[in-house]
């Protein structure tokens, strides 16, 4: 996983960017797979937790994530097994105005909790939803150090995943 930061173009309307360009990236020895599908969700609370989502293989999906509005803490957790970080999380603060955005490879568990009202999250999906491959962790299995305030609220879904000591994860590392 890492972030980018893609350049902005700002004047006294406002700015402007390219989100996403394969040649710049390329250009920088970044060279991400192809996407196939973007999501765009909203979640009109702070204290909103979406996660810890993963899609197995065989359609697993890698994400570029980032914020189209508001504020949001965006968790990465290594699920592939063998690997030397399996279990470990990466958190970053994603925003509108700061214009970060993450690259979290298949076999990483994904999820955020939303810092501000009415906060967008759009991200590429390297592969298409399937609802017979997808499933969840418990959001608070792993000792993420979650920038929460107050009660959080999760889905059905997320509030019944199983914790990460019961998981079996379907992704092994590669070296």
């Amino acid at each position: 996983m890492f972030a980018i930061t893609v350049k902005r173009f700002e004047d006294e309307r406002g700015w402007f960017s390219e989100s996403w360009s394969k040649r710049n990236l390329r250009a920088s020895g970044v060279d991400l797979p192809e996407f196939v599908q973007d999501n765009h969700s909203i979640s009109f609370s702070k204290n909103t937790v979406r996660g810890l989502h993963f899609q197995a293989p065989p359609h697993a999906q890698g994400k570029l994530v980032r914020c189209g509005r508001g504020r949001l803490f965006d968790v990465a957790v290594d699920a592939r097994q063998g690997s030397p970080t399996y279990g470990e999380w990466v958190g970053e603060e994603l925003t509108a105005d700061n214009g970060v955005q993450l690259w979290i490879p298949a076999g990483f568990l994904h999820g955020f909790v939303t810092l501000e009202d009415d906060t967008e999250i759009v991200y590429k999906c390297t592969d298409f939803y399937s609802r017979e491959c997808d499933g969840a962790v418990r959001w608070d299995s792993l000792n993420i150090d979650w920038p929460t305030t107050g009660d959080v609220k999760l889905s059905e879904k997320d509030a019944a995943a199983p914790p990460f000591d019961q998981f079996v994860s379907p992704f092994s590392w590669k070296g």
